[in-house]
């Protein structure tokens, strides 16, 4: 039987990762004085468009794309190194996290030249901050089920229905969103998809921001009433929206995201322990950490290289949200139990907080992205169970 799934192993650049790190982190050391451990842990929610144009001045946005479209003709690899870094130090990259790893890049694949002119370069100068319309309400990650539509009418598409759990789509300037543009049949629900680029400004569009138990609101509901876009705005061919979206969540399944997102709480738990010494068990847990988190990233490593090579590694993708979920989810309980550190906010800025806040986002590492159920459905189908 053929292997279900391929991991080789990949390394990161030697030369070029250590010289690309050390800018990147020196830049880090200079920006972050003011950031406390908490703040570090909002890390991929945290939205500050300055900071994202800073970023974009150092040409560590749109890295890999082509010069003509704003992008700065470097590897996969080489962008690998900077997004570890930007998470490990919880640097602020919500503003333009999601156009970077997946908007941009779906436009540079499938978008006409014109979309392309337009979009990309405002992207990698992190002008433009771009959020993912998908799952809808009584359809959650059930792609296939979606039911909002997009219509045609004169010059272009009328778009009703509504998205949910749309990150930080309050604060976005676009959205590229799935609409069914023909009906399903009962043994295809695939077909008649497609994707549309929409101006968050448009008439028609209200955003209901969704507050989660820390109080705060990165998720939102988007309701489209007769929303207008014109044909330009159309990404990709018509009825290939299915296809295209797949392809899309290779890059945001995989990255360093998928298990970094609770990883600002370690170093600090690792400071707190060596104050009192490291006991068996302390060891030993911290050993199976450092295990889990080396493994995860040799397996990111390896998908970010068969993306290079311009595979669309779906189900390996897949293996590692589910198993980073985990991890990222178990990590408040380590610190805690560790360092005997009770999550609490009455301590803003530290270590507790910064764990009170992380325990109280936890259940929704498993959402974004792809439900857990969804992401064991397409790892029972690699080994072929359905």
């Amino acid at each position: 039987m053929a292997a279900a799934f391929h991991f080789e192993l990949c390394d990161l650049p030697r030369d070029e990762a250590r010289a690309l790190r050390s800018k990147v982190r020196n830049f880090l050391n200079d920006v972050s004085a003011g950031w406390t451990i908490a703040d570090r842990a909002r890390s991929w929610t945290a939205f500050d468009r300055d900071f994202s144009r800073q970023v974009g001045r150092h040409g560590w946005i749109g890295m890999t794309w082509p010069a003509n479209y704003g992008g700065h003709e470097r590897s996969a690899l080489e962008r690998y190194v900077v997004l570890e870094e930007m998470l490990a130090a919880g640097a602020p990259v919500a503003a333009h996290w999601i156009a970077d790893r997946q908007s941009g890049p779906l436009i540079l694949r499938v978008g006409t030249d014109e979309q392309k002119r337009e979009f990309l370069p405002r992207i990698a100068r992190g002008e433009l901050a771009f959020c993912i319309g998908l799952s809808e309400p009584d359809s959650g990650s059930d792609l296939a089920s979606l039911r909002s539509k997009a219509t045609r009418i004169s010059g272009g598409w009328r778009l009703d229905g509504a998205k949910i759990w749309t990150t930080n789509a309050h604060q976005s300037d676009f959205m590229i969103g799935l609409f069914r543009t023909a009906p399903a049949s009962e043994t295809a629900r695939h077909i008649g998809l497609s994707q549309f680029l929409i101006d968050l400004k448009s008439s028609g569009i209200e955003i209901r921001p969704i507050a989660d138990l820390t109080g705060e609101s990165h998720f939102n509901e988007v309701r489209f009433d007769a929303v207008f876009v014109p044909d330009s705005m159309m990404v990709g061919r018509e009825g290939d929206g299915w296809a295209q979206v797949n392809a899309e969540l290779a890059f945001e399944r995989s990255g360093p995201d998928r298990y970094l997102s609770a990883y600002p709480l370690v170093p600090p738990m690792l400071d707190a322990i060596g104050k009192t010494g490291f006991e068996a068990q302390a060891a030993r847990d911290v050993g199976r950490l450092v295990a889990r988190l080396a493994t995860l990233r040799a397996m990111s490593i390896s998908v970010a290289g068969m993306l290079q090579a311009g595979a669309t590694p779906l189900q390996e993708a897949a293996l590692i949200k589910d198993l980073g979920v985990d991890l990222e989810q178990d990590t408040p309980r380590l610190v805690e139990d560790l360092v005997g550190l009770p999550p609490a906010f009455d301590d803003p800025g530290g270590l507790a907080a910064a764990t009170a806040y992380v325990t109280q986002v936890a259940p929704t590492f498993s959402l974004r992205g792809g439900t857990r159920e969804i992401m064991r459905g397409l790892t029972a189908r690699g080994l072929g169970l359905r």
